[in-house]
């Protein structure tokens, strides 16, 4: 028994001197990666920033922002879980990364630790041919025929839940009702019934709504990839949603077969699958991308992409009206004198396409708060950002939308829908700087049906509904869910302004 403790005690020496050249190789890694761009001078062994990322998100990217201002390149470095980051607040040299000039260049990643959480089916991930190929083959969901099935289905849906939220707000006793989470809701059966609609059981419902929160919950923990972990749970919640949407799928694609009219994005999509199936047939071939599974995860990106960030629009929405009411009171007149609730019946394409104003409106929502305020990429080969600085291979590379959304733009910290009008034109003259859906090769195929889901949201709410945000000091601050919301959830008191609404049902 001594023995063995003097061996041990012989060991422990060394064991500390072995962490010890560990720290200390990290640490000159790290700054040999940093070079000359502002960051911090030492970061945690091991760990990096990690903790501060998940702990406070806003103050770890303000802090990044910061830094970013203090470099000519506009550009700053960090460190997390053995991963070296850049963060890019310049629109030119994000548009660099966005542009992917060469294949390898840089691979959108979407989340630090996403291929690990979403799988490899996800779109995101997918280069060059195949992804230009898959691309193409999802345009037919976002035809005006498309779009005009989806906008029916989408004011259903929103009206029904703008009466539970009056109501809630009557039976609170007049207490102010938190919005996140009935607006997730609200855009978690909007994308479900769009998406996948006839296709899902109330039960599947149910279990597809547990395994979404368990998803999104996973996306702001730590990538502890063990059971019972937030990070293990979401993956493993990511491939019962994917199954299921594959099942979705193959049921749409048999509903095809029969020549059936489409009725949700899956129909449009399985209508042109369809036909390359019968055609790939007839010379002894499979059909590319018309495995279920395959495109049950594509669904799982569409779903993803929609549910989160429309969220976050919608709450800057209700937050950005109530802040300003002369903004508020020209969508209520355009809109009125479009539609009105009375009529009992939906907003069609064209009145939709007649309310420029307000859709001016949901652009500069989504300009002056991204939902997505970063768009991670990975460096898959050194790349000179600049004549100065060369992104090491290996990086995570963090573009910046938010910071691209106030260069350039006229005033850029006011919120100002005006700048969208046919006279200003400000969405052409700064596009560059426009970056809220992305750019390049994966830019936002679903941007129209984004943002016709917002104008709706606008129109529908600003007319069914009198409400006020519950004001506290620093309500509006910005808090990372993972996209960003206001800080206080967007409390608000609602009340009805159309006492002899129909149900359009």
């Amino acid at each position: 028994m001594d023995s063995i403790w003097s061996s041990l005690a012989l060991l422990i020496p060394f064991l500390i001197s072995l962490i010890v050249f560990l720290i200390l190789l990290e640490q000159i890694s790290y700054l040999r990666k940093r070079r000359t761009i502002p960051g911090p001078l030492l970061v945690f062994p091991f760990l990096g920033n990690a903790i501060s990322l998940v702990r406070n998100p806003t103050n770890f990217w303000d802090l990044q922002a910061s830094f970013a201002k203090s470099s000519s390149l506009g550009i700053s470095a960090n460190y997390v879980i053995g991963r070296f980051i850049v963060f890019i607040r310049s629109s030119d040299l994000s548009h660099k990364v966005f542009a992917n000039v060469r294949p390898d260049a840089f691979h959108l990643i979407g989340h630090p630790f996403g291929k690990k959480l979403f799988g490899e089916h996800n779109l995101i991930y997918m280069m060059g041919h195949d992804h230009k190929d898959l691309r193409r083959r999802i345009a037919p969901n976002f035809t005006p025929k498309a779009l005009s099935t989806y906008i029916y289905l989408q004011q259903k849906i929103i009206f029904e839940h703008l009466k539970r939220w009056e109501s809630l707000c009557s039976s609170n006793r007049s207490k102010p009702i938190a919005l996140r989470l009935l607006c997730r809701d609200m855009n978690l059966e909007t994308s479900q019934t769009v998406f996948v609609g006839p296709y899902l059981s109330a039960e599947a419902r149910e279990n597809f709504n547990r395994d979404y929160t368990l998803f999104n919950a996973g996306l702001m923990k730590l990538p502890i990839d063990l059971p019972g972990f937030g990070f293990w749970k979401a993956r493993f919640a990511v491939k019962r949603l994917c199954e299921t949407l594959a099942v979705c799928a193959g049921q749409s694609k048999a509903k095809m077969m029969k020549g059936q009219e489409p009725s949700c994005l899956v129909d449009f999509w399985m209508q042109e699958t369809v036909k390359e199936i019968n055609a790939a047939a007839e010379s002894g071939e499979k059909a590319p991308f018309s495995d279920d599974i395959e495109i049950g995860g594509h669904l799982f990106d569409f779903l993803f992409a929609a549910q989160d960030a429309s969220t976050s629009s919608l709450l800057w929405a209700v937050t950005l009206l109530d802040s300003h009411p002369q903004v508020l009171q020209k969508v209520r007149e355009e809109v009125s004198a479009i539609w009105t609730p009375e009529s009992g019946a939906l907003i069609t394409a064209e009145q939709l396409r007649e309310m420029k104003y307000t859709e001016a409106v949901a652009r500069e929502v989504v300009r002056f708060r991204p939902p997505a305020t970063l768009v991670p990429h990975i460096a898959g080969e050194d790349f000179a950002l600049s004549e100065t600085y060369t992104i090491p291979k290996g990086t995570i590379v963090f573009p910046s939308v938010f910071e691209s959304s106030f260069q350039g733009f006229a005033e850029p910290e006011r919120f100002d829908p005006d700048r969208f009008s046919e006279e200003r034109k400000e969405d052409k003259l700064y596009r560059r700087n426009f970056l809220a859906f992305g750019s390049g090769a994966h830019q936002c195929v679903g941007q129209r049906y984004a943002i016709n889901h917002l104008v709706l949201f606008i129109a529908m709410f600003t007319s069914l509904i009198d409400f006020k945000r519950h004001r506290t000091h620093g309500c509006d601050d910005i808090s990372y869910v993972p996209t960003i919301c206001p800080k206080d959830d967007c409390l608000v008191y609602l009340s009805s302004r159309c006492a002899n609404c129909p149900s359009f049902m």
